[in-house]
């Protein structure tokens, strides 16, 4: 996952009403409508690309969606504390 952002939205369909102002407010345009169970809702589609801005959370009137932070593998942040502490990369 190569996420920019620290945070990236989680939606609730059973808040979601499908209104759309989420994806209308997303710079990176990576959520969109699906239909689920005949009704709209909300869902990111391109979690690589988001940015964390917070945007559609902020904008959503039903309160639908949240932003969780990213887990990062642990053994991504050791390969990099192995690159600060040899300079180069673990045998």
């Amino acid at each position: 996952m190569k996420t920019r952002g620290l945070a990236l939205p989680q939606i609730d369909p059973t808040r979601c009403t499908g209104c759309g102002w989420c994806v209308a407010v997303c710079p990176p345009h990576v959520l969109s409508l699906h239909a689920q169970d005949g009704v709209k809702v909300s869902a990111l589609d391109d979690a690589d690309a988001c940015t964390g801005c917070a945007l559609c959370a902020v904008r959503c009137p039903f309160d639908a969606i949240a932003m969780v932070k990213v887990q990062i593998a642990p053994n991504l942040i050791a390969v990099r504390a192995d690159l600060a502490v040899d300079g180069g990369p673990p045998d």
